[in-house]
């Protein structure tokens, strides 16, 4: 099938005046209405639309606001400015400022496209397109639904009219209520795609009605949730938590359970799960039939990759660059030449493989991931299958050092490049030796050793902000290394996934334990439906082993039948959501699930971390650190630079404007 290839870009005409300068200086007349009339016009608008993804998560700056601050990650030795004020430690890390939290800077883009999608639906004029079209729909839904969630409510009208298609910058802007953005922008044009849209892409990568499902059922899942409100959160602007529709939050919950059902009891052949957790993020099969949705990269050709795929780049624009923050500065790792005294030589580099990657060391996991979300890593292959736990040596190359065919490491024992040098361990053995707090030792990272171990090694308890497991799922690939270290500064050029067929087992069990009345899912993956049946359909297939990332080696074991008896009888959301991190871990959705299912400050409020002050200096005494998660926090700040662009408004308009508190 052809990929598609996002290289033209069209209708960027936001509501905000902050895109004058680029309307004045680059007038296009394609961005009339009459461009959307002609097929051109039609699929220059589609291809945009997957291109705006790679401005989404893919950017590593958003990508924090979406993981940092959560049960998942917090900040990481390296990082600094807005990535460390999510952690919501404000005597520590600051607090955001109107212009201080990353996250305003997707108004433009996501606004940008919602037009383009409107120019779409309102002027294509051709009957057969409808799938085309449906396309439009979905993409502007997709849009609304993660700007309200950040946001609160937002507005349908950009200038022309509730959801129509702008020509022309408007200097004034409302906001609508959350629900009326749901019932009147996102509902309408989801249920249109999941009806409109075909079963199997028309191109690799396209949209299809299982990921229309997908984004219905959640949708519904995250409106009953806000309507049921649990936890009496503020929201803004303020209204009535009551349905415009007259549904209640159960109805909703309903919805998204038969929806879900529906997807997976009918999905076509083309669309399915792996056979293995270990397929799925293994980077040699990317694209596969599990991932419903991704921004896509190319290593052939930069203007298609949309950055950088040699050399050095700063991170930006289009660049997938996201995984940087999860990567550790493993090369720092030290060695020794010399048997007898040592002489300290850099034995990991940095390389373009999946393990390894540029380390920015900007998002660490806190302690609690390995010993509470993944405790299990003999029965469930999901911890193997997402990180990096050994750093071998791959200083063979490195040309300038190739010629040394043997280095020593932990206790002074020699190690061949390709053998362990650092290992983080699945649990404490009890004889671990560290460097004196404070000292980064001989390895210089202040792993530590054990008696009769070559490779250095760190306990659970012993992770910290300074050295931490990678995240291996979202590691680099390229074919064009040619044996040696390849392009590791460059941006990343495989696809950044967002919704993957999986996710709907998990949606439809959310809603079931919400009280929605359940039935069996038919089809390849047939269940009674409960909540625990479906579950189990992935904790099963996580029990399948076929590798091993850890020992580097072929390791086929079956634990499902282990994985499914361990599963317990009444699942509550604490449950699902620990099932959706041990899924979905480090992919940028974190702290949506935590604020719809408004478990974030329970389940994040507190966490574990070997702190080391947020200097290069190495501990192992594990702190807990207590976050500061108020009402406002739920909603995050608009940029001050768009409200400031709404010049029509009066000053005290634009101050309303702001969600409260910023």
């Amino acid at each position: 099938m052809k990929h598609i290839k996002t290289l033209i870009v069209v209708a960027l005409i936001i509501f905000s005046g902050a895109c004058s300068k680029i309307l004045d200086e680059n007038p296009r007349a394609i961005y009339t209405p009459g461009y959307f009339k002609t097929q051109a016009g039609v699929m220059g608008g589609l291809n945009y639309m997957y291109l705006h993804l790679r401005l989404i998560t893919t950017s590593g700056y958003n990508y924090v606001g979406f993981q940092s601050g959560t049960d998942e990650g917090t900040w990481g030795q390296n990082v600094n400015g807005d990535a460390k004020l999510y952690d919501m430690v404000p005597a520590k890390t600051g607090y955001f400022t109107n212009n201080g939290c990353s996250l305003g800077g997707l108004w433009i883009p996501v606004y940008g496209n919602i037009n383009t999608a409107s120019g779409i639906i309102e002027n294509d004029v051709n009957p057969a397109d409808t799938a085309l079209v449906a396309e439009a729909r979905f993409f502007r839904a997709w849009d609304y639904f993660l700007m309200v969630q950040i946001w609160g409510g937002v507005p349908l009208d950009q200038g022309a009219g509730e959801l129509k298609f702008n020509t022309s910058p408007s200097r004034t802007s409302k906001r609508n209520t959350v629900p009326e953005v749901y019932t009147r922008g996102i509902f309408p044009d989801l249920r249109i795609a999941a009806k409109s849209l075909p079963a199997t892409s028309r191109m690799t990568g396209t949209a299809t009605r299982t990921l229309a499902q997908l984004y219905l059922s959640k949708a519904y899942l995250t409106y009953g949730w806000w309507l049921q409100n649990p936890n009496n959160i503020s929201t803004y602007p303020q209204c009535d938590r009551t349905d415009p529709d007259g549904h209640n939050a159960t109805w909703y919950f309903q919805q998204a359970y038969d929806v879900a059902n529906a997807a997976i009891s009918n999905v076509p052949s083309s669309i399915g799960l792996n056979a293995t957790y270990y397929d799925l993020t293994r980077a040699t099969n990317d694209r596969n039939k599990e991932c419903l949705l991704y921004a896509d990269h190319t290593q052939a050709n930069a203007i298609y990759n949309g950055g950088t795929i040699t050399g050095v780049t700063g991170g930006g624009g289009q660049d997938e660059f996201s995984p940087w923050f999860t990567t550790w500065n493993y090369t720092n790792i030290k060695s020794s030449s010399s048997s007898t005294t040592w002489t300290a030589q850099s034995s990991v580099q940095r390389e373009a493989e999946q393990h390894l990657g540029r380390p920015w060391t900007g998002v660490c996991p806190p302690i609690e991931v390995f010993t509470n979300t993944f405790a299990d890593k003999v029965n469930d292959s999901r911890y193997d299958g997402t990180f990096t736990t050994v750093y071998r040596g791959n200083w063979a190359k490195n040309t300038t050092i190739a010629g040394i065919k043997t280095l020593y490491n932990a206790n002074n024992l020699p190690r061949v490049s390709g053998d362990s040098l650092l290992t983080f361990l699945d649990s404490d053995p009890g004889n671990i030796t560290y460097p004196a707090n404070g000292s980064l030792g001989q390895n210089n990272v202040a792993a530590g050793w054990i008696p009769g171990r070559a490779d250095w090694v760190i306990a659970p308890m012993g992770i910290s902000r300074l050295a931490y497991p990678g995240l291996y799922k979202l590691g680099p690939y390229r074919t064009d290394n040619n044996g040696g270290l390849g392009e590791a500064s460059a941006g990343y050029t495989r696809p950044f996934v967002y919704a993957k067929f999986s996710e709907l087992f998990l949606l439809a069990a959310e809603a079931a334990v919400k009280g929605a009345t359940t039935k069996a899912v038919t089809g390849a993956y047939a269940n009674d439906g409960t909540a625990v049946g479906l579950v189990n359909v992935l904790r099963a297939r996580a029990g399948k082993w076929t590798f091993s990332n850890n020992g580097n080696a072929a390791k086929v074991v079956y634990h499902s039948a282990d994985m499914t008896a361990l599963t317990p009888a009444g699942i509550d959301i604490n449950y699902i959501l620990a099932e959706r991190s041990r899924e979905f871990f480090g992919e940028g959705i974190r702290w949506l699930d935590l604020v719809r299912t408004q478990k974030w400050a329970e389940l994040a409020g507190t966490y574990t971390i070997c702190d080391n002050s947020g200097s290069s200096s190495g501990d192992h005494i594990p702190v807990v650190v207590a976050r500061t998660i108020v009402d406002k926090d739920w909603l995050r700040p608009i940029s001050q630079t768009t409200i400031d662009a709404f010049t029509a408004m009066s000053a005290a308009d634009r101050a309303a404007y702001q969600n409260p508190g910023y």
